[in-house]
């Protein structure tokens, strides 16, 4: 699997660029891709993503993200909705989660 660009980030970079509110297609799309890497993703990438990603610092691009989502309740519940239960039963699979 060829090394992607943190989801966050992605969202970020996607909505910035487009100005695109919580109710959209483009909040859609990346909703989808997001679900759509879950679902595609073996437990055993999920697994050694996670181990890459703990300890280190959060690229820039994504605190960006992540302070719009805090920032942003309308955007950040659209995008929860999307994404949670897709997710958290991919998590709960793989054993990430009890």
């Amino acid at each position: 699997m060829a090394k992607r660009l943190p989801w966050l980030a992605l969202v970020l970079a996607l909505l910035l660029v487009s100005g695109a509110i919580a109710q959209s297609p483009m909040m859609d799309m990346v909703a989808n891709k997001v679900v759509q890497k879950y679902q595609q993703s073996s437990c055993e990438q999920l697994w050694q993503e996670r181990a890459e990603k703990q300890g280190g610092p959060k690229p820039e691009r994504e605190q960006q993200a992540v302070q719009v989502l805090h920032n942003d309740q309308q955007m950040r519940a659209a995008f929860i909705d999307r994404v949670a239960a897709p997710i958290a039963n991919k998590m709960f699979e793989c054993g990430m989660i009890p």
